[in-house]
């Protein structure tokens, strides 16, 4: 496995890895009509705000799994509002007939959530971590998170938080191992887990 901080080229291959991992950490395929959709939240604006906190994982098959983070979640959540929701708002239009998955994440292209004040004071920092099943099992997700935690420490930010299903039970045992603790749970049920750095 090859490692290297990713390029607006690599976009269509997060985007995809994002949709086969998307369904608490299977395929997501089934559930949606645009496979773009999962991507633009949680792989795309990430991955062009701040490259230098991101990775993606390649071997010879191609890319194989990403994490991609931001050192201030309010600043990026600003960006968005700027720079990459305008442009998706143009292309996803509110009142169009869509399945309920994908008419969910358009709402949230208008109408998106700010991770509140609650959860960016102690733990400023996010990330998503995706690995398609070739790049599991090797200690690749760890490795990813501490180089992360390294670069973030480096930044300044005090703490780091994620997002996870709950019925992604492994993911979360394994973010537990990681010394990750649960900080709140969203409305939907999804729990936000963080982890204090320095």
């Amino acid at each position: 496995m090859r490692f290297r901080r990713p390029s607006p080229a690599d976009l269509p291959a997060l985007y995809r890895v994002c949709l086969l991992t998307g369904d608490a950490g299977s395929d997501a395929s089934a559930l949606h009509d645009d496979p773009d959709l999962l991507g633009h939240h949680w792989a795309g604006p990430q991955s062009v705000h701040d490259p230098a906190m991101c990775e993606v994982v390649e071997d010879d098959a191609g890319l194989a799994g990403y994490l991609v983070g931001v050192a201030s979640t309010s600043d990026f959540e600003e960006w968005c509002g700027r720079e990459w929701w305008p442009a998706l708002r143009e292309r996803y239009r509110l009142g169009v007939e869509r399945r309920e998955a994908d008419a969910e994440l358009v709402r949230s292209i208008h109408r998106p959530d700010l991770t509140p004040l609650t959860i960016t004071g102690p733990f400023p920092a996010h990330f998503h971590i995706d690995l398609l099943p070739r790049a599991q099992g090797q200690g690749i997700g760890r490795m990813l998170i501490e180089r992360l935690i390294e670069r973030l420490e480096q930044r300044g930010a005090s703490g780091v938080h994620l997002g996870v299903e709950p019925a992604n039970a492994p993911a979360i045992g394994f973010y537990w191992h990681l010394g990750f603790t649960e900080v709140a749970v969203e409305d939907d049920g999804g729990l936000i887990l963080g982890l204090r750095l320095g």
